[in-house]
């Protein structure tokens, strides 16, 4: 009885993927990285903090004084508090707006609430910042 064309593929099929198995295996023997020495195993770090394999030369050292290091959190520096802008936006009707500040330039919300004066649009004004919920917020606006 003979074997029909797929059967015999399939058997071909068969052997090559077990041909290709069994090279990855003799591969895998060959580089085997298991049983190196504790030597080839070692990494060390540069002067700079870049990892090599040779070890640092005991000769070359950097001297750091104890002020220059810092335990702790970062100090923060206290930005400006009272902040000069230009109202970009107001709905008066609505009750909220916009200032742009004039050293970051960036948008900050204000609602009618936080107002000692009547403002409108293109007035400058001096204001704080205060965190909110989704971003910073003006307070304490007053004209220029």
């Amino acid at each position: 009885m003979s074997e029909s064309f797929a059967k015999k593929e399939k058997t071909k099929k068969k052997a090559k993927d077990k041909q290709a198995k069994a090279e990855k295996m003799q591969q895998r023997k060959s580089q085997n990285t298991k049983g190196r020495s504790l030597e080839d195993m070692m990494a060390y770090l540069d002067e700079n903090g870049n990892i090599t394999s040779t070890p640092p030369d005991g000769r070359v050292r950097k001297e750091i004084s104890l002020d220059d290091i810092q335990l702790g959190a970062a100090r923060v520096i206290p930005e400006e508090i009272v902040r000069n802008g230009i109202v970009t936006f107001y709905n008066d009707a609505k009750g909220y707006g916009f200032i742009t500040d004039d050293k970051s330039q960036e948008s900050i919300f204000f609602h009618s609430s936080t107002l000692s004066v009547s403002i409108k649009e293109r007035d400058k004004v001096t204001f704080e910042k205060e965190r909110g919920p989704k971003g910073y917020n003006a307070v304490k606006i007053s004209k220029k």
